[in-house]
C-alpha cells in the first residue's frame, strides 16, 4: 500500500508533507511532488499536513485521480528527493481547487 500525491498539489506544491515523511519518500518536480510507492511505509503521516488535500491513500484514490498511482512511481525515479520543506508558490492559492490541472504538470 502507498500514499498518492493527486492532481490539488500541481501548482500548489506545499512541501508540509516531507518534514512529517520517516522514509523521505517524497520527490520534487518543477511544480508538484510526489511518493515513491516503493518507499513509502503506509504510516499516513503525510496525508493530514497536506494544505490542499492532494495526498490519498491508495485504497481511497478517487476515480478521477487513478492515472496518478502510474505517474507517481514514474516520477519518482527520475526526480530528486526532497526531506526539508520550501517555501510554497507565490501563487499557489490561486491554483487550489482548480479541476484538471494534469495539464499543467511540468516533468
Amino acid at each position: 500500500m502507498t500514499f498518492v500525491v493527486g492532481d490539488n498539489c500541481i501548482k500548489c506544491k506545499h512541501t508540509d508533507c516531507v518534514e512529517v515523511c520517516p522514509v523521505d519518500c517524497f520527490y520534487e518536480g518543477p511544480n508538484t511532488l510526489v511518493i515513491h510507492p516503493d518507499e513509502c511505509i503506509d504510516c499516513a503521516l503525510c496525508e493530514p499536513e497536506c494544505p490542499v488535500d492532494a495526498i490519498f491513500s491508495e485504497d481511497e484514490l478517487p476515480d478521477d485521480q487513478e492515472a496518478f498511482l502510474e505517474l507517481n512511481a514514474e516520477l519518482a525515479d527520475v526526480w530528486p528527493n526532497i526531506t526539508e520543506k520550501k517555501d510554497a508558490p507565490a501563487d499557489a492559492d490561486k491554483w487550489d481547487g482548480v479541476p484538471n490541472k494534469l495539464q499543467y504538470l511540468e516533468r
